[in-house]
C-alpha cells in the first residue's frame, strides 16, 4: 500500500462462490477499510449475482482484469482460477488463497491465523499466502495449544465433513434427494456418486493407490506444516455426511508424557479461537446444527480421557467450514497484513 492512510483496493476472485460470499460478509462485519471492492468471476459464472450491503455487485469477468490497481486479492474459486492468475496478481499485491492450488509450495506461507500467524511476518506489501482446508484448520486450531501439555506423538481423527465442502452444487444435490426420497422417489446421487441425503460416504475427494484419499492426505501434510511438526504421526480417515454447513472430527491424542484432562482444559480455553464447552454447561457438546449461527470459533466438546494409557485425550471439534475456516481465517490474514503495512 502506497500510504497508511490509504483503504485497500480490494478484489474476490469466485465472489459468487460459498466461500466468496461469506468473505464478503465477512470484510463488512469486520468493518474492513475498503478503497474499492470487485468481485470476479470466470466467464461461465458470469451471470451470477453477488449481494453486498443489501445492494446487487456486479460482477466482473476475471480474465482481462487488472491486478496492478488491486492492494489485496482473495481467490476464493476453483483452483484453476489460482493457478491461472494468482501468480501474476501476487506481483502486485497480496493474495490469500483458498483453493488448494499452492499449499504444497514451501515457499508459499500455509496460514491458520489462530495457529501461526507469525509466519505472515515475512510477506512485504506484495505476494502470494496460501490457506488449508477447512478441516486442517480446525483440527490445528485445537492441537496448537495441547503443545503445552508436552509432546504430541500421535492423531487419530475421522473428520465428518459438511457438503458445501463441495460447494453450492453439493448443498443443492442434497436438499433435492432429501425432498426426493421424502417423496417416496430415488435419490440421483450425482455429486458423490451416489446419494447423500440419509447417507454417510467414507470417501472425500479421489482416492490414491493404497486407498487414501487426497483430503486425508491434505489433512495430515497441512497439520504439521502449521504447527511445525513434521513427524507428528497423523492417521486420518474423512467422512461425507448429510449435513450442510459444519464439519465435525472425532479425535484421539496421544502424548510422550502423561496428561491431565484438568490441564487440558485450562489450555484449550486460553487458546486462540477455541471455545471449550464442558461437561456441566448448559450446551453440553458442541453440534453442526447448534451453532450454526454462533460466534467464529472452533467448538470443543467431549473431553476425555483416553481410558487405556494414560498419555492420552479424547475430544470432539465442531467448526464451521465455510466461515470460521474459510472465509473468517482469510479476512483475518487480511487485517494482519493491513495492520503491518500502517
Amino acid at each position: 500500500m502506497s500510504g497508511a492512510e490509504e483503504a485497500p483496493r480490494v478484489a474476490v476472485v469466485g465472489a459468487s462462490s460459498l466461500i466468496g460470499e461469506a468473505v464478503i460478509d465477512e470484510l463488512r462485519a469486520r468493518k474492513f477499510a475498503l478503497g474499492e471492492l470487485h468481485a470476479l468471476e470466470d466467464e461461465r459464472n458470469l451471470g451470477a449475482t453477488v449481494t453486498d450491503e443489501e445492494k446487487k455487485l456486479p460482477i466482473q469477468s476475471v480474465a482481462g482484469f487488472d491486478f496492478s490497481r488491486m492492494n489485496l486479492v482473495f481467490f476464493c474459486g476453483r483452483g484453476v482460477l489460482a493457478e491461472r492468475y494468482a501468480e501474476s496478481a501476487a506481483e502486485h499485491a497480496w493474495v490469500i488463497d483458498g483453493s488448494a492450488a499452492f499449499r504444497h509450495r514451501e515457499d508459499v506461507p500455509l496460514i491458520a491465523c489462530d495457529v501461526n500467524p507469525q509466519a505472515l511476518r515475512a510477506i512485504g506489501s506484495r505476494g502470494l499466502i496460501a490457506l488449508p482446508g477447512s478441516a486442517s484448520v480446525a483440527l490445528a486450531t485445537v492441537l496448537g495449544p495441547l503443545r503445552a501439555l508436552g509432546t504430541l506423538q500421535r492423531v487419530e481423527v475421522a473428520t465428518y465433513q459438511a457438503v458445501s465442502g463441495s460447494g453450492r452444487g453439493a448443498m443443492e444435490e442434497l436438499a433435492s434427494e432429501t425432498v426426493a426420497m421424502l417423496s417416496g422417489k430415488k435419490a440421483r446421487g450425482r455429486a458423490f456418486g451416489r446419494q447423500i441425503a440419509f447417507n454417510v460416504i467414507p470417501q472425500v475427494d479421489t482416492l490414491d493407490e493404497d486407498g487414501s484419499s487426497h483430503e486425508e492426505r491434505r489433512l495430515w501434510t497441512e497439520t504439521r506444516r502449521l504447527l511445525g511438526l513434521a513427524t507428528l504421526e497423523i492417521n486420518a480417515t474423512a467422512v461425507r455426511v448429510p449435513v450442510f454447513f459444519g464439519h465435525s472430527m472425532a479425535v484421539h491424542v496421544g502424548f510422550q508424557q502423561p496428561v491431565s484432562v484438568g490441564a487440558a482444559a485450562e489450555v484449550l480455553q486460553r487458546g486462540a479461537g477455541l471455545s471449550l464447552i464442558e461437561l456441566d454447561s448448559s450446551s453440553e457438546f458442541p453440534t453442526p446444527a447448534t451453532l450454526a449461527g454462533a460466534a467464529d470459533k472452533v467448538y470443543v466438546g467431549r473431553l476425555r480421557a483416553d481410558l487405556t494409557r494414560d498419555r492420552g485425550l479424547n475430544f470432539w471439534v465442531v467448526a464451521d467450514n465455510v466461515r470460521k475456516c474459510a472465509a473468517h481465517n482469510a479476512v483475518s490474514a487480511a487485517q494482519i497484513l493491513v495492520n503491518s503495512s500502517q
